[in-house]
């Protein structure tokens, strides 16, 4: 079972435009609506792969029943705590080439009460042969612990953990040792710049080599897996004893937005199907490359998934 954790999810308002023009007019080529926020953009790649996920996490207001209604439709077990208040909504500009320009809403505060709830409820899914997915921001009212703490939780009761956050996030969850995570290169140099004994090392290039090195030290800690994103330089994929690279495929770019949850979706349903190493590298990358070819934060269908994975190319580090 996979279970996707969204604390704060949106509504995902996405604005096509040809370039924006600060301070001025643009006129908007095309306008879409989808229930989004990182773990529900997960779910819907799952799905769309063939793999069944239960989405939970905090929703509010008429976005939120929204949000839910949406995730029916597609198919999609939800299973949210209710909170006062409003869910989100996210405004995402895109210009011709796929330059994004986005309008985060902060979303509604959630009470330690809610918080517990939610926590309740994870436990309840807990247990050997379940993933869950930590993802995405989180709203005010929740401490940033709190995936460190999830982590614990899930571990305690013999579930499996995959981490995709950033900053504070990120820093605050690593105790906890996390089966899997997926920074990309922005957020893997802005945390060790950030620690104690990293403050030197964040690059204007960085080499490959160094972001092996980086990868290396967050195994060493006791992460059991590591795929890190470099945008359009592809992906490095780890675990001790392999490491694997993963150049990025030529595809007509639209948005990245969602590249990194459809890469999360890959490296989820390729654990829970039972896949190697080598193929779940390779699925997320044909996956992550698909979702930059859709509108708006729709995910990759699994068609154009296994024809991209017939160009995905692995080389051994």
């Amino acid at each position: 079972m996979i279970v996707t954790v969204t604390m704060n999810p949106a509504i995902d308002r996405t604005i096509d435009i040809g370039t924006f023009v600060h301070g001025g007019l643009n006129r908007i080529k095309r306008t879409c609506m989808d229930a989004g926020g990182k773990g529900i953009n997960v779910s819907k790649t799952i799905h769309h792969l063939g793999g069944e996920t239960v989405a939970t996490g905090f929703v509010a207001g008429n976005a939120g029943e929204t949000i839910q209604r949406v995730l029916a439709d597609y198919g999609i077990p939800a299973d949210f705590v209710s909170v006062s208040g409003e869910t989100r909504t996210n405004t995402k500009v895109v210009e011709e080439g796929g330059v994004v320009t986005e309008l985060n809403e902060p979303g509604p505060k959630v009470t330690q009460e809610k918080l517990e709830e939610l926590i309740t409820k994870l436990e309840g899914y807990a247990a050997p042969g379940t993933l869950v997915v930590l993802s995405g921001s989180i709203p005010r009212g929740v401490p940033k612990d709190i995936y460190g703490v999830l982590t614990e939780k899930m571990h305690a009761k013999g579930a499996a953990v995959l981490l995709d956050a950033d900053g504070e996030l990120f820093a605050c969850s690593l105790y906890a040792k996390p089966d899997m995570i997926k920074p990309n290169i922005v957020e893997l140099e802005q945390y060790f710049a950030n620690s104690q004994n990293g403050a030197s090392e964040a690059r204007q290039k960085p080499t490959c080599r160094h972001i092996t090195e980086l990868g290396q030290r967050l195994l060493d800690r006791g992460i059991g897996q590591v795929a890190i994103s470099m945008g359009g330089d592809g992906a490095v994929f780890m675990k001790n004893g392999c490491t694997v690279r993963c150049r990025a495929l030529p595809v007509q770019v639209h948005s990245t937005v969602g590249a990194g949850d459809a890469m999360v979706a890959a490296l989820a349903y390729a654990w829970e199907q039972g896949l190697s190493f080598e193929q779940a590298a390779a699925l997320g990358m044909a996956s992550s490359a698909g979702a930059v070819t859709t509108v708006g934060t729709k995910p990759p269908t699994r068609e154009l998934v296994d024809e991209l994975l017939k160009k995905v190319a692995l080389e051994r580090l």
